[in-house]
């Protein structure tokens, strides 16, 4: 389903990328690639899986679910899998293939291993006085909702 979604996206002008999510047999939600479209970098395919099948299911606790994408996630999709607990993650073409279509991410993991300093985009920490009163905040709740 996933490697048929992606292709009809490319043939409505989209990326190759779609991404289904499945719960207990059911398709629970499915998304292609909407950056060009809808002018959101972060609109990839699972992305948009993961935000309707959380607005289905009305959770951000996506456990119980698996996930099928028609190429290996970013580091950005990846990590959107890993917050929503995801239990499973299955993927049909490889990076390197996305690559050898122009979609390389390489430099993304390179950067990640890299420290803050030698970053290609400029990054620096900023303390200010009040930086850590939101976060002080959220220690002293006792009822807070994880997540």
């Amino acid at each position: 389903m996933a490697a048929d979604l992606a292709r009809e996206n490319v043939l409505k002008g989209g990326g190759p990328f779609s991404a289904v999510i499945v719960k207990d047999g059911e398709v629970i939600a499915t998304g292609c690639n909407r950056v060009t479209d809808k002018h959101d970098p972060t609109a990839h395919a699972e992305i948009e899986a993961i935000r309707k099948a959380t607005k289905k299911l009305s959770t951000h606790d996506l456990s119980g679910c698996s996930i099928y994408a028609s190429c290996e996630p970013c580091p950005m999709c990846l990590g959107a899998i890993y917050w929503a607990r995801l239990d499973q993650l299955f993927f049909g073409n490889t990076r390197k293939d996305a690559a050898s279509i122009g979609f390389d991410d390489e430099f993304i993991y390179h950067e990640l291993e890299k420290p803050i300093d030698q970053r290609s985009i400029p990054t620096q920490q900023i303390v200010t006085e009040n930086i850590k009163h939101a976060f002080e905040h959220w220690a002293k709740i006792d009822d807070k909702q994880e997540y």
